[in-house]
C-alpha cells in the first residue's frame, strides 16, 4: 500500500519542492493552492512525468471548510489509488509575507497574515490530529524570522512563531499515538517570493553570511522536510530544524 501525504501551499517554491520530493519517494500527494491553478496543474504534470501521483485542490487554508474539504478530497484520492484510510504525512507549508515598520503597519494586513499563517497552520494541524493514524508525521514550515527577526517583520515573525508553538503543543498531544510533529525554519531561500522582495545586492549579502556561501534553494528546505516526514524519524518530535545553511 503506498504512503500518503497532504501538503498545503504546494504550487510553487518550497511547497512545490516538498510535493515533488515526497512523490519521488513513493507518496501519493494531495496538495492545495490558493489562486494559481496553472501552476498547480504544472506540479501535477511534473510529478506524473516522474512516475508519481499528485492531486491539486484549491483551498484557502484560513477557512476551516476549505481545509476540511482538502483533507476529504485527499482521502478520496488516496482511496482511488490503493491507500484507503491512510494519512502518513502532513506538511503545513502555506503562508504569505508582509513587511512594514510597526509605526506604519496596517491592522488589516496583520490580520491577513495571521489568518493565513497562524490560523492556517492551526486548521491544518487540527485536521491532522483528527484524521491521522498511528505513527504519522507532521511538519510545519516556519521561518528564520522566529530566531533571526529583522525590522519590518513583526506580523510575519509573530505568525511563524505561532506556527512553531502550535507544532510543539501538537507534538505533546499526538505523541501517545506515535505521531511526531516538528517544524522546519528556512533561512532566506531563493524563491520568486524572495526575489520579488529583496534586491540582488541584499540576497548576495545574505548568501555571503552563510558558511556555505550561498542562499538555500526550495529543494534544500524540502529535503529537511522529507527527513522529518520519513518513518525513520520516529524519535524526533517537538523540534525546530533550522534549514538556513548555518546562517545563525
Amino acid at each position: 500500500m503506498p504512503s500518503t501525504a497532504v501538503v498545503t501551499g504546494g504550487s510553487r517554491g518550497i511547497g512545490r519542492a516538498v510535493v515533488e520530493r515526497l512523490a519521488d519517494r513513493g507518496h501519493l500527494v494531495a496538495f492545495c493552492y490558493a489562486h494559481e491553478e496553472d501552476a498547480a496543474r504544472e506540479v501535477e504534470r511534473a510529478v506524473a512525468d516522474r512516475g508519481g501521483r499528485a492531486r491539486a485542490v484549491r483551498a484557502d487554508v484560513a477557512r476551516a471548510r476549505d481545509v476540511e474539504r482538502l483533507f476529504a478530497e485527499a482521502e478520496s484520492f488516496f482511496a482511488d489509488h490503493g491507500a484507503p484510510g491512510r494519512l502518513d504525512a502532513v506538511v503545513a507549508n502555506a503562508g504569505i509575507t508582509a513587511s512594514a515598520p510597526l509605526a506604519e503597519a496596517d491592522e488589516e494586513e496583520f490580520d491577513r497574515v495571521m489568518a493565513a499563517n497562524a490560523k492556517g497552520t492551526f486548521l491544518t494541524l487540527r485536521q491532522a490530529a483528527r484524521r491521522m493514524g498511528e505513527g504519522g508525521r507532521v511538519v510545519a514550515v516556519t521561518s528564520a524570522t522566529t530566531f533571526w527577526p529583522g525590522p519590518g517583520e513583526s506580523a510575519y515573525a509573530a505568525s511563524k512563531a505561532a506556527c512553531e508553538l502550535l507544532a510543539r503543543v501538537a507534538s505533546r498531544e499526538l505523541g501517545p499515538r506515535g505521531i511526531t510533529v516538528n517544524s522546519v525554519a528556512p533561512g532566506p531561500t531563493d524563491t520568486d517570493l524572495l526575489r520579488g522582495a529583496v534586491p540582488e545586492e541584499g540576497r548576495s549579502a545574505v548568501a555571503a553570511m552563510t558558511p556555505l556561501g550561498r542562499l538555500g534553494g526550495p529543494g534544500d528546505v524540502a529535503d529537511a522536510v522529507v527527513v522529518l516526514a520519513a518513518p525513520e524519524a520516529g524519535w524526533l518530535t517537538g523540534q525546530t530544524v533550522r534549514a538556513d545553511g548555518g546562517l545563525v
